[in-house]
């Protein structure tokens, strides 16, 4: 779906104008007189981003930038300011109303187009983020978390060391960010340094350099900062001399956060340097909100093991594995004997301290890649690829024992609590691998599989508990 701009310029030739181009590129546009109109619009059809043109004494527009930014249904719409708004301290104010950028005339159609797909970019992956935030707390999953903002780091990558190491001076006095610095002499090198740094944003300042050697040196930096996993999220501006606006064009398109051309105060670069690090802080709260979210979705909160839910698919995804290499696979059911009676001697405090012991020790006695999961209120179960079935009795014995062999320690003066469990084994079988890319199939396979284990864990009970039981074989 087309993205849908608001176009507000009080000048009907501008708006006509900027409307065909904003068209041409495949835009959705709402177009404005004046600021009463442009906020009726903003409230009943909100815009994806804003474009707005202003004078050069405009305060009005000023106070328009601030309105829409203080409103929370509006705080994440981008913002670009055009017109004659090139006095530093008239860009500053701009920038400090919420503007996400200030663009003088005459305005470079291509820098423009390709500012607003960075802008849409940025702000269709922050919205795609909340979305599955706001899912997961609406799941009960989650809940935000106090933000303790830290200071960040900027790596200042210059034309050289010294007018490097000077900007980085510059910037560290203005903004609470520590500052280091680099020469642009070896590209691709300094993807490396800026991952070693752990820096949060990079300021490549290419004043000073012609042209041709701009567009032979930024480009490929850039790209190979996006392209590695350690410098990928980092955000990116570039400053760059007057009258390099295709370069600038091709920056923002393949991954630069923001581009300013021309003489630009260092009061000017601190905000954007803020924004920009504000942007990168903003992405990575909400990408660990959305990680912790998941965590919660497959995790047992009380024991932090895997839940039944993570098993499930975990199960089908080893039958496909083992079937592939040729190997077998064990499910056991792990069941704590008489647990109602320890809930009911000791209280349901005691019970849950037990049972987090007892995942504590299922886990440090299976290897890495076998799955342990509570999936019910005393009921583990456990999962152990390329495992025959002389090896997988063996290892439910090992398991067995592990709880049985040591009592539970509850302090508070209370006597150690001794524990056995009920252990039920099946092997996979045929049908399980020849279900395997079937997720309907391979799950009612894999059900029929838990229902042998589950089986033998009842034998188990049935014939004097704390043993293991050994599920008859496959059809």
């Amino acid at each position: 779906m087309s993205a849908r701009i608001l176009l507000v310029d009080g000048v009907a030739t501008n708006r006509i104008v900027l409307n065909v181009k904003l068209i041409a590129a495949r835009y959705l546009v709402d177009s404005a007189a004046g600021i009463p109109e442009a906020l009726t619009i903003v409230a009943d059809t909100p815009p994806d981003l804003i474009l707005m043109a202003v004078g050069g004494s405009d305060d009005e527009s000023i106070n328009f930038c601030r309105k829409v930014k203080s409103d929370t249904a509006s705080a994440d719409t981008p913002i670009i300011m055009i017109g004659t708004i090139c006095d530093p301290a008239q860009r500053l104010a701009a920038l400090r109303a919420g503007a996400d950028d200030v663009i003088c005339r005459p305005v470079h159609d291509q820098v423009l187009l390709a500012r607003i797909r960075s802008l849409l970019r940025a702000r269709d992956a922050a919205a795609e983020l909340r979305m599955r935030d706001d899912t997961h707390r609406a799941l009960g999953l989650g809940e935000p978390a106090a933000v303790f903002e830290t200071p960040g780091r900027v790596a200042i990558l210059g034309r050289s060391i010294g007018t490097a190491r000077a900007r980085a001076a510059r910037l560290g006095a203005l903004t609470p960010h520590r500052c280091s610095a680099g020469a642009l002499d070896d590209r691709l090198g300094h993807a490396e340094d800026v991952a070693d740094t752990r820096a949060d944003v990079v300021l490549i300042d290419g004043t000073g350099m012609t042209p041709a050697l701009l567009a032979e040196t930024l480009p490929p930096l850039v790209s190979e900062l996006r392209s590695r996993s350690g410098t990928r999220d980092v955000g990116q501006i570039a400053v760059l001399p007057d009258h390099t606006e295709d370069t600038a064009a091709i920056l923002l398109d393949i991954g630069v956060n923001d581009v300013v051309a021309g003489p630009v105060s260092d009061h000017e670069l601190a905000l954007r340097v803020e924004a920009v690090m504000a942007r990168k802080k903003q992405r990575e709260r909400l990408r660990q909100s959305v990680r912790d979210g998941l965590r919660a979705a497959v995790t047992d909160p009380l024991t932090g093991l895997y839940n039944r839910r993570y098993a499930e698919p975990h199960l089908l995804r080893l039958a496909r594995s083992c079937r592939d290499a040729g190997s077998d696979f064990a499910m056991m059911v792990l069941d704590i004997d008489h647990f109602k009676s320890i809930n009911d001697a000791h209280g349901h405090g005691v019970g849950d301290r037990v049972l987090v012991m007892v995942a504590e020790r299922l886990r440090r006695s299976v290897r890495a890649e076998d799955l342990v999961a509570r999936i019910g209120g005393e009921e583990f179960l456990v999962a152990m690829p390329d495992t025959d079935p002389v090896e997988a009795r063996a290892a439910a014995e090992r398991l067995r024992t592990a709880i049985c062999s040591r009592g539970f320690d509850l302090g508070q003066h209370r006597p150690v609590l001794s524990v056995t469990l009920s252990v039920g084994v099946a092997m996979a079988g045929q049908s399980a691998y020849l279900a395997a890319d079937d997720p309907a199939t391979g799950r009612t396979c894999i059900d029929a599989m838990f229902e042998r284990a589950d089986a033998a864990l009842y034998r188990a009970k049935n014939s004097g508990r704390n043993m293991v039981n050994m599920a008859l074989s496959a059809a």
